[in-house]
């Protein structure tokens, strides 16, 4: 069971993207231990991070740019019993990951606004492999078309789009 304090920090599980993005980690992770290496970008409170290791996931790298934000996901992983070397938490962003990775991750999840995301899908094969798969959210329905198209622009397949409210979320892997 997952135990959080969000402090000042976006990520409660209330809302309808991060309740998207942890059923979607659900679908990729069961439960059972896996030797997966994920990374959450913007990773707020920790929640999808902490969420992805319960589930089986064996070693996350979570960065945000927000100080407030790292510090509660550092308490969270406290919280939850997770160590640092299972839980990674630093202030950064994906060019962050690029540089500090020791290779390519197996998953990632990305719930931040819809703008930052544009802006970061030409980098995320830089931490990618072939096999590599993605959760998107944060982005409104008005969204979803071009940020498809830009996915696709460069080589993502989007497996499922799932919907909650004006919200979506996007279940990516490598062409």
């Amino acid at each position: 069971m997952l135990k959080l304090d969000p402090g000042v920090a976006f990520g409660t599980g209330g809302h309808p993207t991060t309740q998207l993005c942890l059923e979607a980690l659900e679908m990729r992770l069961d439960g059972t231990p896996t030797e997966a290496k994920i990374a959450d970008i913007g990773c707020g409170s920790g929640i999808l991070s902490i969420g992805a290791l319960l589930l089986g996931a064996q070693e996350a790298h979570a960065v945000d740019i927000d100080p407030l934000a790292v510090k509660a996901a550092k308490a969270n992983r406290d919280l939850n019993d997770i160590s640092g070397d299972q839980l990674n938490i630093y202030q950064g962003s994906l060019d962050s990951l690029v540089n500090d990775l020791d290779g390519p991750v197996d998953g990632f999840f990305c719930n931040i606004l819809a703008e930052v995301i544009v802006e970061m899908i030409p980098d995320m094969e830089k931490i990618s492999k072939p096999q590599t798969w993605g959760i998107l959210s944060g982005i409104l329905l008005e969204q979803a078309k071009p940020i498809a198209d830009l996915l696709e622009h460069h080589d993502w397949i989007i497996a499922t789009l799932w919907r909650r409210q004006e919200w979506c979320c996007f279940n990516i892997r490598r062409s």
